[in-house]
Order: structure tokens, then sequence, then C-alpha cells
């Protein structure tokens, strides 16, 4: 028996090199190798090629600094992180208390489940037509705002076209988490509803007693998810705020938009040190903002 159990360890030990070091190869060629670059290039100058990088220190990230897009971007990043992040976690909790009861529940969240499926160009292009498309210089919407007697707004507006993609992401990211969370809810088990109920508990007073603290580590997971896909938006400002040449409004603009403009948007040559610049703060952002999220959100796990 001993013997038997030596010759499996020892047919495991051969198997894990052969499975291990392809994942690790690609791994460290196609992320780590890329990332370490992107760092060493942040503190060049270099139009690309048929140029050499030229060490400059500091100064790419002391122009990001005193630049005025790179501002509008952090900031529209962040926004895009906190307001969305809210807004989308609130609709999520709410689907969340609403279909745990609800006869025909996984069909509708099969339903909420859509918008993330479709792809973020096709969706920008959606709601730009609902917003903008002019047949007779009426949107859809500034149609019905009309209709009611109130005056048109001008969504696509270099101001205003943060807070439509905000709203966009949060009805298309929606879905997603309400299945991550419900997929959560349904490993609770049914007796501590049921003896909620019989105790008189309200659905608030079981989603904060019961659900929250039973889920509360899939939703530290689900904010991870939401950090880093907020911070990598791109396609989506730019199919509504693009006016069709290379780069939108920098009012509008988010870091990956900013890394774009200073990479191919420019109208002399492509900056790519500051693009890698740019992009050093967006690896730096999300790994110090997913330390803080789990930090935040340790808490020791409920048994049930």
């Amino acid at each position: 028996m001993t013997a038997a159990l030596g010759a499996h360890k020892t047919g495991r030990r051969r198997l894990f090199l052969p499975f291990f070091l392809p994942a690790v190869s690609l791994y460290v060629l196609f992320l780590l190798v890329p990332t370490i670059a992107t760092v060493v290039l942040g503190f060049t100058s270099w139009a690309g090629a048929g140029d050499t990088p030229r060490f400059t220190g500091l100064a790419n990230f002391g122009e990001l600094l005193g630049s005025d897009s790179f501002r509008h971007s952090f900031l529209n990043t962040l926004l895009y992180i906190v307001v969305g992040g809210v807004g989308t976690f609130l609709l999520a909790f709410l689907f969340t208390m609403v279909l745990r009861d609800m006869r025909g529940g996984k069909t509708v969240r099969a339903i909420l489940f859509f918008p993330n499926i479709v792809a973020p160009v096709a969706l920008g292009m959606f709601f730009g037509i609902v917003l903008i498309f002019r047949p007779n210089r009426q949107g859809l919407v500034n149609f019905v705002l009309e209709s009611f007697g109130i005056d048109a707004v001008k969504f696509l507006a270099p101001e205003n076209v943060t807070w439509v993609v905000t709203g966009c992401l949060i009805w298309a990211s929606a879905g997603f988490y309400i299945t991550i969370l419900m997929a959560a809810v349904d490993r609770i088990p049914p007796y501590l509803y049921e003896d909620a109920d019989i105790a008189g508990a309200s659905p608030w007073q079981k989603f904060r007693n019961i659900t929250l603290p039973l889920t509360w580590d899939v939703i530290g997971v689900a904010g991870v998810l939401w950090t880093i896909g907020a911070i990598k938006i791109f396609e989506l400002v730019f199919v509504l705020a693009g006016p069709g040449t290379y780069s939108p409004p920098i009012q509008s603009w988010t870091l990956g938009v900013y890394v774009f403009d200073r990479s191919f948007g420019t109208a002399g040559s492509p900056e790519y040190g500051m693009a890698c610049a740019a992009a050093v703060v967006m690896i730096t952002l999300v790994s110090v903002l997913v330390v803080m999220l789990r930090r935040m959100m340790r808490r020791d796990s409920v048994q049930f």
C-alpha cells in the first residue's frame, strides 16, 4: 500500500512540470514582460519605431501632474469606479432582494444578464442612436422630454457625456453582478429565511442580517472585479464622446483614452513614453484600490 502511494506521488511530481511550465511561460511572456517593459518605458521619451528610447527620469510623471487632459482622465476614471460601482451594486442588491422570493427569478436573472454580453461598441452605438439620432434633429429621449414640456438636454456634450457613460455602465453591468450575488444567495440554507419569516423580519432585516453577512466574501470579489473593469473603460467613452476624429474632447477622457491618445491620437509623432507613464499610473491605481478594498472587506468567514 505504501509503495503504491509513493509511486502515485512520484507520478504526480512528474506531471507537475509539463502542466506548470507552459502556464508560467505564457504568464511571463504575455503579462510580466510587457508590464516590466511598460514601467521602464514610462521613464523614457520614445516616439516608436526608428527611434531610441531616451531616459528622462520622472519628467513624464511631472508632465502628467500638470496636464489638464490627464487630470480629467484620472477624475473621470475615479468617478466611474466610485459612482458607477455604488449605482451598480445598489441595483444588484435591490434585485437580489426581489428575485430571491420571486417566481421565475432565474429567467429574470438571465434576461438581466443579457446587456453584459453585448459588446461595448454596440452598446455605445445603441445609446448614441437613442440619445442623439436626429432624423428631424431630435433624439428619442429629448422627444419624450419635450413632449412633457421639458427642454431638450445635450446628453453627449463634453460636460455631460461622463454621466451618460456612467448610466450606461450601471445599466449594462448590473446583470452581471446580480448573477454573481444570486449565485451566492442560492448557497444560503432556506431555513434561515424561514426562521426570519417566523420572527417577523422585514425584507431589509433579512438582507442585512442574513444575506449580506453570508455573501460578504463574494461581494468583496465582485468589488475587485468592478474596480479592475472600471479602470479599463475605453470603448463606450470613445463611441459616445468621439467626434469622428482621433480622440473625444478631453472632458470625457478616461485613463484608457489618455493612453490611446498619447499612443495613436496625437497630431505629431506618438508619445509612447507618456502613454506608458499613464499606464503605470493605471497599474498603480488598480493595485492600491484592490488592496484597500480587500482590507476593507476582510472579515471572518461565516459558517452555515
